[in-house]
């Protein structure tokens, strides 16, 4: 059975902040230019807050929801859908009020997610969570590199068996997509922040409602027409769709892990608060911007998990555009894949901009006087756009080596499936608790302690069992892996 394709979670983490470095001079300029911690002014909205956090979350894994469907079956798959939508909505309320430290109003922003937990909780909790968020966006950008190529491979494959006949000889290999999708990344990546990328966010998530609306489309019509495959209660049966007792529980605990980081984008959500502008106070537009990005997405999710599977049933695909066959009509299939590609760019910069950003603030720091790290050189006449020297050679490394990576490593969706296994549990919702206890002061075994370090347990348990499921698979695909030859 496929592995799910690949979801957009991932975490994020700095050490300093993330926003432009450049401040106010005390005594001199426009003081209506900057915020109150003497930074340019912050113009971010609910909307753009929304959009950011609808391209994080909505990814091409929205796509691999009827297989995860297939796998619990009617009855598990939407319940297990709206749990883990009501969980993450909860748990990011309760990390939108620690982007402030002892006030959620007034008091000392935290810049990022590591500053936030230093604020609150501090000692080895600092450096689990950077653990945790670092690794998960690197393998974030890994496993959008190679989504990214098998969505512009397919285009080909499309036309290919359009022009050619059913029967053709379509196979190509990704390698040339994911280095086109590398180059893009390099341009994108001189973008100085995540504050000055809400455009491309807004665009990417267009790009995303437009692929799961078609895919969505589709599965309606294949419903509707038919054929379609065969459903039932409990998703996969023994003997039948799976070879034995053992499969369906591992590719059940798979897709409930899956799902899980289907909605994480809480190790970006400090970030993404970092652009809001203020009044009204930062975590009351983050309110909304939550609720805005979590409905939105468990909207999609339920109607491309739950129309896919009741178009392919027990056999559903990991992809469920790849489920068409290819085919007709292929110029809709063509442009849902075109949609894919747009996204993961724009998704590629959200999660990685934080660890471009940790590593420029370390360079800052530990250089002061370096005229490499720290000068400006302008592109744009009016200015708006500038050149950095260290920003350059670095981001584009640091490109550089996800793609490669994600060349010699084209099982990666079985490793990103394990990074956010890992992940999803410390950083949606172990620290938004325990930060949420420390700052509200929740008594001990208080019947409110214990709703919360119930969530907190619960969470522990999928993410632990779906880490052993992830081992699972990257074993199998161990057996069949052929370094740089992977083919679509």
């Amino acid at each position: 059975m496929a592995r799910a394709d690949l979801e957009a979670g991932g975490l994020a983490v700095a050490a300093l902040p993330h926003r432009s470095p450049h401040r106010r001079i005390s005594g001199g300029g426009d003081d209506a230019a900057f915020d109150d911690d003497g930074k340019p002014k912050r113009t971010g909205t609910v909307w753009t807050a929304g959009a950011h956090i609808i391209t994080a979350v909505i990814g091409s894994g929205v796509l691999s929801l009827p297989w995860s469907t297939a796998q619990l079956g009617w009855v598990a798959g939407p319940v297990t859908l709206f749990l883990f939508a009501v969980i993450t909505y909860y748990t990011s309320v309760l990390l939108t009020d620690c982007y402030r430290s002892d006030n959620p109003v007034t008091g000392k922003r935290n810049y990022t997610y590591m500053e936030a937990v230093e604020s609150y909780l501090g000692g080895w909790q600092v450096w689990f969570c950077g653990l945790c968020q670092y690794v998960n966006l690197v393998g974030t950008a890994i496993g959008y590199t190679i989504t990214a190529s098998i969505s512009a491979a397919a285009v080909y494959k499309s036309n290919c068996f359009h022009k050619n006949g059913h029967s053709a000889d379509c196979g190509v290999f990704t390698t040339m997509y994911m280095v086109v999708f590398g180059v893009s990344q390099i341009f994108f990546s001189q973008l100085p922040n995540l504050h000055e990328m809400a455009w491309l966010s807004i665009l990417a998530a267009v790009m995303s409602f437009s692929y799961a609306t078609i895919g969505v489309g589709l599965s309606l019509a294949q419903t509707i027409s038919g054929p379609t495959g065969k459903t039932t209660l409990g998703g996969t049966v023994v003997g039948v769709d799976v070879v034995d007792s053992s499969q369906k529980v591992w590719l059940t605990l798979q897709a409930l892990g899956n799902i899980a980081f289907a909605y994480s984008y809480s190790m970006v959500l400090i970030e993404i608060q970092d652009t809001v502008k203020a009044p009204p106070a930062e975590n009351k537009t983050m309110r909304k911007a939550n609720l805005l990005g979590v409905s939105t997405t468990t909207a999609f999710y339920m109607l491309c998990g739950c129309l896919g599977y009741s178009a392919f049933g027990n056999a559903a695909p990991g992809n469920m555009l790849t489920g068409f066959g290819f085919y007709e009509p292929f110029w809709l299939i063509d442009f849902a894949n075109v949609c894919i590609v747009v996204h993961l760019v724009g998704a590629y910069q959200v999660y990685c901009q934080p660890i471009y950003a940790a590593v420029e603030n370390w360079a800052a720091a530990r250089w002061p006087r370096s005229g490499f790290v720290l000068r400006e050189y302008p592109v744009l006449a009016n200015g708006k756009f500038s050149v950095n020297m260290f920003r350059l050679v670095w981001r584009t490394a640091f490109v550089v080596v996800s793609t490669v990576l994600a060349i010699s490593l084209p099982f990666f969706n079985d490793i990103l499936g394990l990074l956010g296994a890992l992940g999803f549990w410390p950083l949606t919702v172990y620290f938004p608790v325990e930060m949420y206890i420390r700052q509200s002061k929740v008594e001990r075994f208080s019947r409110k302690w214990l709703l919360l370090q119930s969530i907190s347990v619960l969470c522990f348990v999928v993410s632990a069992a779906a880490t052993v499921a992830s081992i699972e698979g990257i074993t199998l695909s161990l057996k069949n892996y052929v370094p740089f030859k992977t083919k679509l």
